[in-house]
């Protein structure tokens, strides 16, 4: 299959991927060398299991800040790339009857193995034109109320819904709140919650706000290794809290973004692996590895009778948060409060006391 516009591009370094950067030079110096001859070729060998070595220990100690700033690399497959490699037959839909069709929400009729589905992205566009005219990646009220007439559509003749998730946030502009950005994205998380087909959500990228919100509920939610998914953004935390937007990389890491931790708190059900340096180092491995996933997430919720999926999708919707509050790390905090308590108490008595003898 032919790549998508920008995948040819030299490949961006991320500031922690200073040491690969050097160790691919080296790779291309030595290749252009007597690279006919192969005498550079134990060399170059040599050079790859170092990168490769190098690649496993980053990748598997990234920090959250760093997993941020994987998920918004340039190169990491898009909406547009997910469609023309996973699906087939597909027919985009346009528009919400009611304003215009905003183009940072694509929805689509197509084909994901045997299952045809309705899908629903968000599309931060590929170049500068097209990240423009989606508004790099953040929808208007339009383009959420877009996708729930589609999602409707595909209720209406027992179509699986597929949303990929991909978005900094909902767009904040003045024409979008006057639209009734708040209101159009609370209706889809009601009318989603019980829509009677199989929905399966995944977070290809960033997940950033009620942005991701808008398409993300449904009977499975699944991450990418590498994505996050947050209630914010890092900078727009950072600027509420410290007013300071440097301070992103001590908001991610108090935020639990990444992939590990939304599982450990039961947030999502299943991480998806990326290929050895994340997604943008390999597309097709990743896109694979998403549409293996889909594919076999629908045929386990076709079992299922829509009663039982609907019943699932709300106790699965009502436990979220049961995780995050962990007796055995609250407990420890305990005696430490009474400590102070009672400290506060006898202070208050001695003051009393004292304040008795001196009348």
């Amino acid at each position: 299959m032919k790549s998508r516009q920008g995948t040819s591009q030299p490949l961006q370094y991320l500031p922690f991927e200073e040491e690969v950067a050097r160790i691919d030079q080296l790779i291309a110096q030595q290749g252009n060398e007597d690279s006919l001859h192969g005498k550079n070729a134990s060399k170059i060998r040599q050079l790859q299991v170092r990168q490769t070595e190098l690649l496993q220990k980053i990748y598997s100690n990234l920090s959250p800040w760093q997993t941020v700033q994987v998920a918004r690399h340039p190169r990491r497959p898009i909406l547009n790339d997910y469609l023309s490699l996973m699906f087939k037959d597909v027919h985009p839909l346009h528009g919400d009857r009611c304003f215009g069709d905003d183009k940072a929400i694509t929805t689509a009729l197509g084909q994901i193995g045997r299952h045809k589905v309705m899908i629903v992205g968000q599309n931060k566009g590929r170049d500068i034109k097209e990240k423009i005219a989606c508004n790099f990646g953040c929808p208007n009220p339009e383009g959420y109320r877009k996708a729930l007439l589609k999602m409707k559509f595909a209720e209406k003749f027992g179509l699986p819904i597929v949303t990929l998730i991909d978005t900094p946030g909902a767009y904040p502009g003045i024409g979008a709140e006057e639209r009734g950005q708040a209101q159009a994205i609370a209706v889809n998380l009601m009318e989603m919650s019980r829509l009677r087909v199989p929905i399966v959500c995944i977070v290809i990228g960033e997940g950033g706000s009620g942005g991701a919100l808008g398409i993300g509920v449904g009977d499975r939610l699944a991450m990418l290794e590498f994505a996050y998914y947050s209630v914010i953004s890092p900078e727009g935390c950072a600027a509420i809290l410290w007013h300071d937007g440097t301070q992103a990389p001590r908001a991610a890491d108090a935020l639990k973004l990444t992939a590990k931790e939304l599982m450990q708190l039961g947030v999502i059900d299943a991480v998806i692996p990326e290929p050895l340096g994340g997604a943008h180092r390999n597309q097709h491995d990743t896109i694979y590895n998403v549409e293996q996933y889909i594919v076999r997430t629908l045929h386990q919720l076709k079992r299922k009778s829509i009663d039982e999926l609907l019943e699932a999708r709300y106790r699965k919707l009502r436990s979220i948060g049961e995780k995050c509050l962990n007796l055995a790390e609250i407990q420890p905090q305990i005696p430490e409060r009474l400590s102070a308590k009672v400290q506060i108490e006898k202070a208050v008595q001695e003051a009393a006391e004292a304040k008795i003898e001196v009348q």
